[in-house]
């Protein structure tokens, strides 16, 4: 990848909107960093980005570490190859802790507040239908999410195995308790293979 230049101050502003967009966890709005890291600026790319997902889902923890790892490469990118090593981890590192502290803090921030004042006035018929309002449209954020990473390709005729793989995860996390790590492995597995 060519080296870049980043605009630290717009990613942080972008971090922070999606912040109070990411109803549901940081994962349902990956479709629009996607947008804005990979098609708009360039600053990723799709392989870089769907790995970043890919690794932190696997890994344990928050599966907001995604965040970070992407924060990371985008720093990673930054002037790669034009600055020292030591500045291009630096860079990485700073990345990675202005996207997970832009993506964190509003949401925590508006989730305290609102849960605090939700919690005193759950009685109301408003609140109820509030908490129940916002379960398809978290719903729809995910299966979006889940889209733009299973049409990562970009070729509907020859992807087929990659679509019939993401619908037959979705039916068995939804239809069994087979853990979601063996669907992780059992799709690393068929791509190192080649299979998807």
């Amino acid at each position: 990848m060519p080296p870049i230049s980043v605009d630290w101050l717009s990613l942080t502003g972008q971090f922070l909107s999606l912040s109070l967009l990411s109803i549901g966890g940081a994962i349902t709005v990956a479709p629009d960093m996607h947008r804005y890291l990979v098609t708009e600026h360039g600053w990723l790319s799709d392989a870089q980005f769907n790995s970043s997902i890919a690794l932190s889902q696997a890994a344990p923890g928050p599966n907001v570490l995604f965040v970070a790892l992407l924060g990371f490469q985008v720093g990673l990118n930054a002037n790669a190859g034009l600055v020292p090593a030591y500045v291009s981890w630096a860079q990485a590192l700073a990345g990675s802790l202005l996207t997970l502290f832009a993506i964190l803090l509003p949401s925590s921030l508006l989730n305290h507040t609102i849960t605090r004042w939700a919690h005193r006035n759950q009685h109301r018929r408003a609140v109820r239908a509030f908490k129940q309002g916002m379960a398809p449209i978290v719903v729809a954020l995910i299966l979006s999410t889940g889209w733009l990473l299973a049409s990562a390709h970009d070729q509907p005729a020859t992807d087929w195995p990659l679509w019939l793989l993401t619908a037959g995860s979705a039916v068995l996390a939804w239809r069994t308790r087979l853990h979601l790590l063996w669907l992780i492995g059992a799709g690393a597995l068929l791509g190192a293979m080649g299979w998807v």
